[in-house]
């Protein structure tokens, strides 16, 4: 156990104690507000509710828990995750439904990362252990193109292209209702829920968040768009559409109509990575590659056009 102390900082002045104790130790939302409840974050010398709201200046005193060591990568088979390009420098995956990007403390299951030691496939050792070579990100439940470095020059390069907003990146999602207007940007910063820590909304304190969408077609009761992001936010897609009333199918963790999900035997958002594009990090040639619809979200359109 580790015992921090100091002032709470002017730029949270009025914030909740657990959402203090979050922003300025990195905890998630959950642990934060498990530590106040244990009675391990002292204010002014007192415990206090983890609703109370914090006033600059005081002295906050915590006793932070020991660091969640993230598991080892393991070299595991991944059903239906196939490999698009690959060279000295850099591999293209196809992502299925159901597997994380690289281990994560509390995921028990198929990583990108361990499906590529499976196949052989040496990755950067840049960047921590458990995600070394992970240059950008899908959720578990997002399927399409992933880039993974395999050589450090392609880490270094990469990392930099995503964070410059280099690399193209479109998506095709089918979002509830219609759009108005057909096409538009997004531009609304995104941060962790206020309540439920898994989640992600559109917050003012949040980080710049920019989405661009053009719709594709329009079905009775949905719209299949294509989104290309600007930003890279956790959860961006999902977070920005559903704060327009129009969540992803299938996405119950934010908004999605139950009913709907059901009928069309969707288990996940309609969400796909389709389309990556970026300059090769070796050559500077410009490499783009496409992802079809797996079987799931295919359907579940086939579903929407009869249905129109």
């Amino acid at each position: 156990m580790t015992s921090r102390s100091l002032p709470v900082p002017d730029g949270l002045d009025g914030m909740r104690l657990d959402q203090a104790v979050s922003r300025l130790f990195g905890l998630s939302r959950t642990a934060a507000a498990t530590l106040v409840e244990s009675g391990d974050a002292l204010v002014d010398g007192f415990p206090r509710p983890k609703s109370d709201k914090v006033s600059a200046g005081s002295w906050l005193e915590v006793t932070l828990p020991p660091p969640v060591t993230a598991p080892a990568v393991v070299a595991e088979p991944v059903h239906g995750m196939s490999i698009i390009y690959s060279d000295d420098d850099i591999v293209v995956v196809d992502k299925p439904v159901g597997v994380a990007a690289h281990p994560s403390p509390g995921w028990t299951g198929p990583t990108v990362i361990g499906g590529l030691a499976a196949m052989g496939q040496n990755v950067a050792t840049s960047g921590a252990a458990e995600r070394q070579g992970i240059v950008h990100r899908l959720d578990v439940g997002t399927t399409g193109l992933m880039v993974v470095a395999k050589s450090e020059m392609a880490y270094s390069v990469l990392k930099r292209a995503f964070k410059e907003r280099e690399v193209d990146k479109r998506y095709h999602a089918v979002v509830q209702g219609h759009l108005d207007p057909l096409r538009g940007t997004i531009d609304a910063p995104i941060d962790r829920h206020p309540t439920a820590d898994y989640r992600y909304a559109v917050m003012s304190s949040g980080k710049p968040s920019v989405t661009h969408y053009d719709t594709i077609e329009a079905f009775r009761s949905a719209s299949l768009v294509d989104v290309k992001l600007e930003t890279g936010r956790t959860h961006q897609i999902r977070v920005h559409f559903s704060a327009l009333r129009h969540p992803c199918v299938g996405d119950l963790t934010y908004g999605a109509d139950p009913t709907l999900a059901t009928r069309l035997n969707l288990n996940r958002q309609w969400l796909h990575a389709r389309e990556l594009g970026f300059l090769h990090p070796r050559t500077q040639d410009e490499v783009r590659f496409v992802s079809e619809y797996p079987d799931d979200l295919r359907y579940a359109l086939d579903v929407l056009r009869d249905g129109s």
